[in-house]
């Protein structure tokens, strides 16, 4: 069921510039409600700047002008859609290109024509080959301080998109969270392969059935450990204190029977893994799947 009037619209109800341009749309557009809030935290600091806006998804025209409205004159709109209807919105002054989101060759033709741009928003049919094909062919052409958002991943769960599925669009996005991880210098096993998310995406942000990758090759360089120049006047690290052999005079037996049983693990795991606190790390990291109920 479908909601077709949107009442908050006061000033501190968080997206309300965006809802106020959404209902002076003259045109249909469908969002859930969910979704302003998420435009006017990512989309506001483009307002009034020359930007090039992408939209896939965009026959009924309602968004297009939703988002000229809240973006400003400065910014270049274009819309993307399968149906070739959607190019009467040229008359409109915005730019139309017709193609499949998930079809490779279309997106090489239309960087092509367009060049680089600053955002691509992906609200087309949220299917998994085209949110990840669409992810894929987008990323190199957006340019640094610009963004990926991908609406509606919610259809990553939902069984007429072919899901639960090892190859669906959020698990390409949790993916996407170990290639921008693999950028530590500590994780080298991580880096095996050529990877576009961890060259160009500085950051995901994940949001109620949105995700947003944040371009910046920039910041997208290998992390290595510093330290400054500052005196260390504490030199004991606690960290591993819970794994150190102690004793509690109020209970003498169980503190024995526990420093033994802290020697002969680390004893164990020294002789199976090289490391003295690999197998503790284990068993406590086993203690915490009742988080993950």
């Amino acid at each position: 069921m479908m909601n077709r009037i949107i009442p908050a619209t006061e000033k501190d109800i968080p997206g309300s510039a965006v809802i106020e341009s959404y209902l002076a749309s003259p045109y249909t557009s469908i969002k859930h409600s969910s979704y302003f809030q998420v435009y006017e935290e990512v989309f506001t600091k483009y307002r009034n700047r020359p930007i090039t806006f992408v939209e896939i998804g965009i026959l009924d025209g309602g968004s297009l002008f939703m988002w000229k409205r809240f973006l400003g004159d400065s910014a270049r709109i274009i819309g993307v859609d399968m149906n070739p209807d959607a190019k009467r919105w040229e008359s409109e002054g915005f730019e139309i290109f017709i193609g499949s989101q998930e079809d490779p060759d279309f997106w090489d033709r239309f960087f092509e024509t367009v060049g680089s741009v600053d955002v691509v928003l992906d609200d087309g049919g949220h299917s998994n080959s085209q949110q990840i094909v669409t992810a894929h062919k987008v990323l190199p052409y957006i340019r640094d301080g610009g963004m990926l958002a991908v609406e509606d991943i919610h259809t990553s769960y939902i069984r007429q998109f072919g899901n639960p599925s090892k190859y669906s669009f959020i698990n390409y996005c949790k993916r996407a969270i170990d290639q921008v991880n693999s950028r530590s210098s500590v994780l080298p096993w991580l880096r095996k392969h050529p990877s576009l998310i961890r060259d160009a995406v500085y950051a995901c942000a994940f949001y109620e059935s949105i995700i947003c990758f944040h371009v910046d090759r920039r910041k997208c360089f290998i992390s290595e450990s510093t330290i400054n120049n500052g005196v260390k006047p504490i030199s004991r690290d606690f960290r591993n204190e819970k794994y150190r052999p102690s004793f509690d005079s109020g209970k003498p037996l169980r503190s024995f029977l526990r420093s033994i049983a802290l020697i002969a693990l680390r004893l164990v795991s020294l002789i199976f893994f090289g490391n003295s606190k690999i197998l503790l790390e284990m068993i406590s990291t086993w203690k915490m799947k009742k988080y993950f109920k």
